[in-house]
């Protein structure tokens, strides 16, 4: 098969699958993946986060990232066990919590990502007695809904807290590759414990499908051995293995560009959604000036913005039956804030998606949402 060159416009390059690679990828395989697309990804997280290769970690492959996050939730929170999550929060793993009955004790975040001192009230006033959270959850680049990223001393200091309360991150960073931000990317939590001595509290998980196929199904967690394990064995007894011959025909793409062009090419995938990111700004801008507040996002895909349900600024207002009822008739699409929020309550955020519109698209369903809004305030 050929795929395009990231770093010679216009030219493509081959990749051929047969001998041992076709033999491998027509039959069953190893629980944690392929072997030659694994070693591929650790050499990924030594030359992007820096993370020499060592005993006391090691990768292993799922079908999607969230397929990853599930079994590493199922391995390491018992039912009914409080967990923490920032809010707003990725709408795709309250489910996994809710359905363990967790206590969801959520963890605020404003535009500087994740609020390293809201984290701190809850952990310090936490009740004696009570045991604590083993692990907290966080989307820490261009985080859906918010599409906000956490700043380095954020990092730095929920990574601290960790170590002083003694639970694990899960580090769920699709939109890494994503960032399209003025400022140099701030190194992820995977790559900041390993400064310090005392390593092994950061389980990470990373996803092929924003920058290569969301199709192909695959993603890959990184962290300490004993809990991969545990990831494992929940895929041996559940789905046996990720597709022997999806994960050949990524391996052979990967390899064939090399670590310095799969650089190349998601730094063009980043430009193009900050182009998108772009585009939907100002059409924000155009048609809903006054009528709703939001903060541009610096990586993934979405917008994460507060409708201006009331003249009075004093009323908070609530997004969902207009966004679910209204905005649909009018042929928009989005999603009220509720969804994204642990307990479900009422707010006045949206988030919206800017990945597939096209500029006139997005002016449209802006200038829609525009008439539903004004005539709410009416």
């Amino acid at each position: 098969f050929t795929a395009a060159s990231p770093t010679e416009e216009g030219a493509e390059i081959s990749a051929r699958i047969d001998g041992d690679d076709l033999t491998e990828g027509l039959q069953y395989g190893a629980t944690a993946g392929y072997e030659k697309l694994c070693n591929w990804f650790v050499g990924l997280q030594e030359f992007s986060h820096h993370r020499k290769k060592t005993d006391d970690w090691a990768v292993t492959v799922g079908s999607g990232s969230q397929d990853l996050i599930f079994k590493a939730v199922n391995a390491l929170v018992n039912p009914g066990d409080p967990v923490l999550v920032e809010s707003p929060v990725y709408a795709g793993v309250l489910p996994m919590f809710s359905t363990l009955n967790c206590e969801q004790v959520e963890v605020e975040t404003d535009a500087h990502g994740i609020k390293s001192s809201s984290l701190r009230s809850i952990l310090e006033n936490w009740p004696a007695g009570k045991p604590k959270p083993r692990v907290l959850y966080t989307v820490p680049y261009g985080c859906n809904p918010t599409g906000m990223t956490a700043t380095l001393e954020r990092r730095k200091e929920v990574l601290n807290l960790a170590r002083e309360h003694n639970f694990l991150i899960l580090e769920d960073d699709p939109y890494y590759y994503l960032y399209y931000g003025k400022a140099p990317r701030y190194p992820s939590y995977f790559a900041l414990e390993s400064e310090e001595t005392n390593t092994g509290r950061v389980l990470r998980f990373d996803s092929l499908s924003k920058i290569l196929s969301a199709g192909i199904r695959i993603g890959f967690a990184s962290g300490p051995k004993p809990l991969l394990d545990a990831i494992n064995k929940h895929t041996a007894t559940s789905n046996l293995q990720v597709s022997s011959l999806t994960q050949v025909i990524v391996y052979k793409l990967l390899e064939a560009w090399g670590y310095e062009a799969f650089t190349k090419h998601t730094e063009k995938v980043s430009q193009f959604y900050g182009a998108k990111r772009d585009v939907f700004e100002a059409a924000m801008q155009k048609n809903l000036s006054g009528l709703a507040e939001w903060v541009a996002p610096e990586a993934g895909m979405f917008f994460w913005f507060k409708l201006l349900l009331s003249n009075d600024s004093s009323i908070e207002g609530d997004s969902s039956a207009l966004i679910s009822e209204k905005a649909v008739k009018e042929g928009v699409l989005a999603l009220p804030g509720t969804a994204f929020l642990p307990n479900g309550r009422q707010t006045a955020y949206v988030r919206a998606s800017f990945s597939l519109l096209g500029e006139a698209e997005v002016d449209e369903a802006l200038k829609r949402l525009a008439k539903v809004v004004r005539d709410a305030r009416a």
